[in-house]
C-alpha cells in the first residue's frame, strides 16, 4: 500500500512541476524518471513535516505533520524496495531538480513564520501540494507510466494522496 503511494507521489510531483507544463507526448517522463520524481516528492513532504513538528503550535497541525512524516517515510522506504525489485535505477531529471529547488524556497519562506501564521501557511501549502500531486497523477504520471506494476502503484497512490488532501483541507478549515 505504501509502495503504491510513494510511486504515486513521485508521479504527481513530476506532473505538477513547471518543467512539465507544455510538454509534448514525446517529452513524457520515463519510468526511471518517474521513480526519481516520486522519491523526491516524498522527501519534500518529509522535510516539510519535520519543520512543522518543530514549529507548529496547533495540536491538529502537529498531528497532521506526524501523519505525513510517518506515511512518507514508509512510502519512500517501500519505493526504494520497489525500484530494486523492478531493477530500475531512478534517474535525476529537470523536474526532480526543479521540485527540490521549489521546496527549498518554500521551507525557507515558512521558516520565517511562527505560531498561528506558520500553522496556517504550512497547512495551506500541504493542501496546494496534494492538489498538485493528485492532478499530476491523474493527468500525467499514470498515463505516462509504461510498467503495469508502476501504473497500478500510482493508481493506488492517488487514492491515498486524495485522502491526505482531504485531511489537509479539514485541518485548514479548522484553523480559520
Amino acid at each position: 500500500m505504501f509502495i503504491r503511494w510513494s510511486a504515486a507521489v513521485a508521479a504527481a510531483i513530476l506532473l505538477s512541476s513547471p518543467a512539465l507544463q507544455g510538454a509534448s507526448a514525446a517529452d513524457k517522463p520515463t519510468d526511471p524518471q518517474i521513480a526519481h520524481i516520486a522519491y523526491t516528492a516524498g522527501v519534500i513532504d518529509i522535510n516539510a513535516a519535520k519543520q512543522a513538528q518543530k514549529k507548529a503550535k496547533n495540536k491538529d497541525v502537529k498531528a497532521f505533520a506526524e501523519d505525513m512524516l510517518r506515511d512518507h517515510e514508509a512510502v519512500n522506504k517501500q519505493a526504494l524496495a520497489l525500484v530494486k525489485k523492478l531493477n530500475v535505477t531512478p534517474e535525476d531529471n529537470d523536474t526532480s531538480k526543479a521540485l527540490s529547488k521549489q521546496a527549498s524556497d518554500k521551507l525557507a519562506e515558512l521558516d520565517k513564520l511562527s505560531d498561528a501564521a506558520f500553522d496556517k501557511a504550512y497547512v495551506a501549502n500541504e493542501v496546494a501540494y496534494h492538489k498538485a500531486v493528485n492532478s499530476a497523477l491523474e493527468t500525467q504520471l499514470i498515463p505516462s507510466a509504461s510498467n503495469a506494476e508502476l501504473k497500478s502503484l500510482l493508481q493506488t497512490g492517488l487514492k491515498i494522496f486524495q485522502g491526505h488532501q482531504q485531511h489537509a483541507e479539514h485541518v485548514a478549515a479548522e484553523l480559520k
